[in-house]
């Protein structure tokens, strides 16, 4: 980067007295920082990569406090990513601001298929770090053999499952996918049944295969207990939160079988626990509007069960539907296969996970497998007048959020001034735990780093002053004389 832009970002993070997702502080006035691989390691591994600042504290009020030297600094930080696998290549910018001197060092991502980068002093599992918020985290096992799994083209799909046998698979279904693999394959037409069996991925030398369990077996659930969907309908709009008579949920179901069955049961779960408006139009005609499509909820399942991740770190972990007051969530563990940013979901077409469970599941006409899932989501909400669907990826968990347009009024608050927000969020009393949830940073940091500067500034107020760490104390705006927020 060049100076100018050095000194903007600079005061940026003075002004907003925070860390960010792709910015690191780190104090140097007197010595270079102890440890900054695990920096290194979560930038590197991040498609936005990240910048170091030397020179700038956070522990010191977001002071400028200076480089004891940027030159030694420099040098430590190139030896730092030497010991990095692979190398990282930073950029560096220097620059004098308040007569002190801030170093810069740009930490560029590097490609999916060569992550995790990792200080080769603590090795590949205990050396990976992933950014989440303003912290750098180790990376779980899973986490960093994703990466492994994607570089080696595991196929997870296909190991096979020794303890079930070929009686213990529904052969009318494996008739009927047979038969349509006969049908429009052309490759196919002549061959014996065991040897298509074995083409397209049902078995592996006469042992089924986990696409074969989990699409033919009578249970697959007997051998894989967790790879189910738990579905449950919810009174307000966080878990836990109760009704009046105390009932934390309203519907609350574990759903087996194969993925067609499971697809099937899962979406009339929705469909039984979604509201439903009637509206009358200008001529007095009544019709029915449900809280949300069923196409679009069919295509949001279909997409868990066929996408997620199927390997054996993952195999405890079972797609979840949560249903709340102003919204539904349908979580499967895996991020995006191949990385790239849910921004683009829908406009390109991805690396495929599973490619042999899809192509089981498009000869049973269970999916089209076009690539039309995203867009026909994004289409039936739009058509119902309600909000865009909402794709997330948090560390290896895939979320898809369907909004119903009844959102809290703290929803719609913009968070890109966290202070003036954080003063409108608190127009009603907010406990702590509210506050770290609205913020989206630890507890600490949230109360220390936000609330508190809040209170000295006025802004904010402690509905029990004099009992500053009771578990009853909320958080209140403090309004001026005309009645308005003092933002």
């Amino acid at each position: 980067m060049r100076e100018e832009e050095l000194v903007n970002l600079v005061r940026k993070v003075l002004k907003r007295q925070t860390e960010f997702q792709t910015i690191e502080l780190k104090a140097a006035g007197v010595d270079f920082p102890k440890r900054i691989y695990d920096t290194l390691s979560s930038f590197s591994n991040q498609d936005d990569g990240g910048t170091i600042l030397f020179g700038v504290s956070e522990k010191d009020a977001y002071e400028v406090t200076g480089v004891y030297n940027v030159e030694n600094a420099q040098k430590k930080a190139m030896e730092a990513c030497e010991q990095m696998e692979p190398r990282v290549r930073a950029i560096f910018t220097n620059t004098e601001i308040d007569g002190k001197m801030v170093l810069a060092a740009e930490i560029p991502s590097v490609e999916y298929w060569s992550r995790p980068v990792f200080y080769r002093g603590a090795g590949r599992l205990r050396g990976s770090y992933v950014r989440v918020g303003d912290a750098d985290e180790p990376m779980s096992e899973y986490e960093v053999y994703s990466y492994e799994a994607f570089r080696r083209r595991i196929r997870e799909e296909l190991r096979v499952v020794p303890e079930c046998q070929i009686d213990m698979l529904d052969q009318d279904r494996i008739r009927n996918c047979l038969d349509a693999a006969k049908e429009n394959r052309e490759k196919l037409k002549k061959l014996p049944d065991e040897q298509i069996m074995e083409l397209l991925g049902i078995t592996v030398k006469g042992v089924p295969t986990l696409s074969g369990v989990l699409v033919f077996a009578l249970y697959p659930q007997a051998w894989f207990p967790q790879l189910s969907v738990t579905a449950v309908s919810l009174p307000g709009s966080g878990m836990g939160e109760t009704d009046g008579d105390g009932a934390r949920f309203i519907d609350n179901k574990r759903i087996t079988g194969t993925i067609p069955d499971m697809l099937d049961e899962a979406v009339d779960f929705v469909r039984k626990n979604m509201r439903t408006k009637t509206i009358v139009d200008e001529n007095g005609k009544r019709s029915d509007k449900e809280e949300y499509p069923i196409i679009a909820v069919r295509e949001a399942v279909l997409n868990a069960l066929i996408h997620r991740d199927y390997s054996m770190l993952t195999e405890n972990t079972p797609i979840t539907i949560e249903m709340y007051r102003d919204r539904m969530e349908i979580v499967s563990k895996g991020g995006l296969y191949g990385g790239g940013s849910p921004k683009m979901l829908g406009k390109g077409r991805p690396e495929t996970r599973n490619a042999t469970l899809i192509n089981i599941l498009e000869l049973l006409d269970v999916t089209e497998n076009r690539y039309s899932g995203i867009p026909t989501m994004q289409r039936e909400m739009a058509e119902a007048g309600l909000p865009d669907p909402q794709f997330e990826v948090r560390r290896g968990e895939f979320r898809v959020i369907f909004k119903n347009g009844s959102e809290a009024p703290e929803d719609k608050i913009d968070k890109s001034d966290i202070f003036s927000a954080v003063v409108q969020f608190c127009s009603v009393p907010r406990s702590r735990a509210e506050l770290t949830s609205f913020c989206g940073k630890s507890r600490y940091y949230t109360m220390s780093a936000i609330v508190q500067p809040l209170i000295d500034q006025g802004k904010l107020r402690m509905t029990i002053p004099e009992k500053p760490k009771s578990s009853n104390q909320r958080y209140m705006t403090v309004e001026d004389s005309a009645g308005q927020w003092d933002i």
